[in-house]
């Protein structure tokens, strides 16, 4: 068994993780936000001017474009599901704990099978996603 201070430093590493993902995805975010103002205007200037009409329909252009689109679409996938089992568990803890062990097993079974659900889900998901992304 672990003693206080090693799980002291347990939940500051978890906590510090954390940290970093959330500031991970604010970078991310800010990121996504600069590149769609970008395209934005590219969009807007390339009717004008053919010589940016050409650059940005050249084939690694695309591609890119190709590549963040994919990207984003199995993200945004991903934290789909994230928030469904993220959400479920915290409902589940969220109930009264009246006759706590009738509802406790009640409870565990209902999470295995949305979470079951969620997981098929998912996977399925992923398989179908599969078939229109090209290959590393």
């Amino acid at each position: 068994m672990l003693d206080r201070p090693q799980k002291a430093a347990q939940r500051v590493a978890k906590d510090n993780y954390l940290d970093d993902v959330h500031v991970r995805m604010l970078r991310v975010t800010e990121d996504l936000r600069v590149i769609q103002r970008e395209l934005n205007c590219a969009a807007m200037q390339a009717p004008g001017d053919p010589e940016l009409m050409e650059a940005l329909t050249q084939l690694p252009e695309i591609e890119s474009l190709e590549m963040l689109k994919s990207a984003l679409d199995q993200m945004r996938h991903f934290l789909w599901f994230y928030v469904q089992v993220m959400t479920t568990d915290s409902e589940i803890q969220e109930q009264p704990r009246q006759n706590a062990a009738k509802m406790q097993s009640a409870r565990e079974g209902a999470f295995v099978e949305k979470y079951k659900s969620l997981t098929e889900a998912a996977v399925l998901r992923h398989y179908v996603d599969g078939k229109n992304r090209k290959p590393n």
